[in-house]
């Protein structure tokens, strides 16, 4: 005969101001097989927890309800509970009679009811509940960090310092993302390359850090502390191992007139080229696509057009038939921060089916920019040297229109989250305007001043005090090329006036978006993302920086929009998530995942089709003369999550999940 103990809680008003929670008790305390009842006012307090030690200790129970809030609040709470008290973990249920309960009904008496009920049917599944043991992984001490901007590489210098190993991968030539990019950081603005570089030099020489640049994660198999990892590494066309950056390959290529993807098409760069001058690694890269040599290969020809970089390497290093080449790596978690990038207006965002701002004129005036383009024209190390001039004529602009808010909060574009970011750059840009150009005017248009964070609502009021913005409250409808300056016509919905500007440059807050090909990257991992492409993080408040597969976490700007404070912090706490995973050499799990019984087992494999985390394996069942029986279904505990929806699909009935069994589903059911 079992002996259940029911524990219920008021959770100070939450549940008591709805339900009568002594009298749940006193009901429950009157069905077959519980031998305790009790309600307390904080169950999950330390004495509400000692009540609960002391019970089962006094009266023997071999299985614990706790009718309080939600499981994913205090399960694991209760469970330790119970452990301590000498009792099986997996023998403690919770009721939610908070979320499911009281919190959706005001009539105290239909409350009352249903929370026994909702207490009463776990009662009957604790009885069919059987003693699980956690299940024990072996781990990996690896880290893999996907993305080299400011998250990735204070995400791996933390685990590194931390005394555990990092495999970080970049896909571009150099690391920094697009913190490197920046001339000056709010609300400090300080010199964002002053305080990347050494970063990035740190992160390159660490000991414990093996960085791959150039190249992607092309397959991801395994589980939480036992991730198999296939790199591909693309072709430089130049030998990492000889080169030593002397640049002088660069100086020859006749080349010259590319546009800088760092400089965002703003610059030049040649075919064979570093990103900029404080690139790490600082070894080149042929762009082959423009390559003078590749080209005339393409072409079938047959004396060789150029290969002059080549001629110039007294250190023999450039390879023209370097071909992508594979390494593959064990780990035993894994950090996305991959990063964002800046809503294209272009041609390119119209091929994706967004409708862009065509009435701004980007592409089509020459003078209308997007933000990081502003960027690279005040940085010291931009196209410019930091003077701020007019990319048609390269005169110096003397008015500048700000406009916020360029896919950002519109839905009727696709985009109606806010970039967060927006408000605090156009701010600094404002300052920065008005450093270079003392006699320049700013007019910023936006729709409210966003700036939550420490420092920040005083930086926003400085660039309107000290820069003399001119802020506009309303937006921009359309403007169009005059002469020499760019109409723009707005209005400002504070006087209710129409507004006409005459700039010179027109500067657009673009919205952020995640990377491309994130989609295809998620999809390798077995994580999920939003309707926009955002990393989906696995619980907002309770696991910000942990995804729903086990072992997988995420940083920065790939989850939402972030600025670089935020981006560090949250790269700091997905570290720390790994070396806590790191501390010990075994990992233990909760088995509450899916069986499968061979005997039951057909082999139709409709569970490996709808497993999403790869969890199905096959096995090979023999007789003692080796000959081969059949071929089943077999789950991998390390990789399965838990969801169940094998177990829903299998016909022969031979799949079923530790904890929620037919057997205890039913005794729900007939509780009912």
């Amino acid at each position: 005969m079992a002996r259940i103990g029911v524990f219920v809680c008021h959770c100070g008003e939450n549940i008591g101001r709805t339900v009568d929670c002594a009298r749940v008790a006193q009901a429950l305390g009157e069905l077959p097989g519980v031998a305790h009842a009790a309600d307390y006012k904080y169950m999950c307090s330390d004495p509400g927890q000692a009540l609960v030690k002391q019970a089962i200790v006094e009266k023997k129970l071999d299985g614990v309800v706790v009718a309080a809030c939600s499981p994913h609040m205090h399960e694991k709470t209760f469970r330790r509970t119970v452990s301590s008290a000498g009792l099986n973990p997996f023998l403690c249920e919770m009721a939610n009679i908070r979320e499911h309960c009281s919190w959706i009904h005001e009539d105290c008496e239909a409350a009352t009811v249903k929370a026994t009920d909702l207490a009463r049917f776990m009662i009957e599944k604790v009885k069919h509940n059987v003693p699980l043991q956690p299940i024990r992984i072996p781990i990996t001490r690896r880290a893999l960090v996907i993305g080299a901007g400011i998250s990735g590489i204070q995400a791996a210098l933390d685990i590194a310092d931390g005394g555990r190993d990092v495999v970080l991968v970049e896909k571009e030539p150099s690391i920094g993302g697009h913190m490197s990019q920046l001339s000056e950081t709010f609300p400090t603005l300080d010199c964002s390359q002053c305080i990347l570089t050494p970063r990035m030099v740190e992160v390159y020489q660490h000991p414990r850090i093996k960085l791959y640049s150039y190249s992607e994660v092309d397959a991801v198999e395994g589980y939480i502390g036992s991730f198999t990892v296939r790199i591909r590494r693309k072709a430089r066309s130049v030998d990492e191992s000889k080169c030593n950056g002397c640049g002088e390959c660069q100086k020859v290529c006749p080349n010259r007139k590319i546009p800088s993807e760092f400089d965002v098409g703003l610059g030049k760069r040649s075919a064979i080229y570093v990103p900029f001058p404080q690139a790490v690694p600082n070894i080149p890269v042929i762009d082959r696509e423009n390559c003078a040599l590749y080209k005339g290969r393409a072409r079938g020809a047959k004396k060789q057009a150029c290969g002059r970089c080549a001629e110039a390497c007294g250190r023999q290093a450039i390879d023209y038939d370097q071909q992508d080449s594979f390494v593959t790596e064990k780990v035993g978690a894994i950090i996305v921060a991959t990063g964002y990038q800046l809503y294209s207006i272009g041609k390119q965002q119209e091929a994706e089916n967004l409708k862009g701002y065509g009435e701004y004129g980007y592409g089509r005036i020459p003078d209308v920019i997007d933000g990081l383009q502003f960027e690279r024209l005040a940085s010291a190390s931009g196209p410019t040297s930091g003077k701020i001039l007019r990319p048609s004529d390269g005169k110096e602009p003397k008015t500048i229109a700000f406009l916020q808010c360029i896919g950002s909060r519109d839905p009727a574009k696709g985009m109606e989250y806010c970039s967060k970011i927006c408000c605090m750059y156009v701010a600094k840009h404002t300052m920065l305007y008005h450093h270079k150009v003392h006699d320049g005017k700013a007019v910023v248009f936006y729709m409210d001043i966003r700036a939550a964070g420490k420092g920040y609502d005083e930086f926003a009021r400085r660039a309107i005090e000290e820069s003399h913005a001119l802020y506009l409250r309303g937006r921009v409808s359309k403007m169009y090329r005059e002469g020499d300056v760019i109409k723009v016509f707005g209005v400002d919905t504070l006087s209710g006036e129409p507004v006409v500007i005459d700039a010179d440059m027109v500067v657009l807050a673009t919205a952020m978006r995640p990377q491309p090909g994130i989609e295809a990257l998620a999809q390798k991992l077995s994580i999920s993302y939003d309707g926009h492409g955002f990393i989906n993080e696995a619980h907002p408040k309770l696991r910000p920086v942990e995804t729903n597969t086990a072992g997988v976490f995420v940083a920065g700007a790939c989850q939402s929009p972030r600025d670089i404070p935020d981006s560090v912090a949250m790269a700091s706490a997905t570290a720390s998530k790994v070396l806590g995973l790191f501390s010990a050499e075994e990992l233990e799990r909760e088995p509450l995942v899916a069986h499968i019984d061979p005997a039951l087992c057909v082999g139709c494999f409709h569970c490996e089709r709808v497993c999403a985390y790869g969890a199905i394996e096959h096995k090979e069942i023999r007789d003692k003369n080796d000959n081969l029986i059949k071929i089943v279904a077999e789950v991998n505990s390390g990789v399965c999550q838990g969801c169940g929806t094998c177990q829903a699909t299998c016909p022969s009935k031979a799949d079923e999940l530790e904890g929620f069994t037919d057997q205890q589903i039913y005794a729900e059911i007939n509780a009912f």
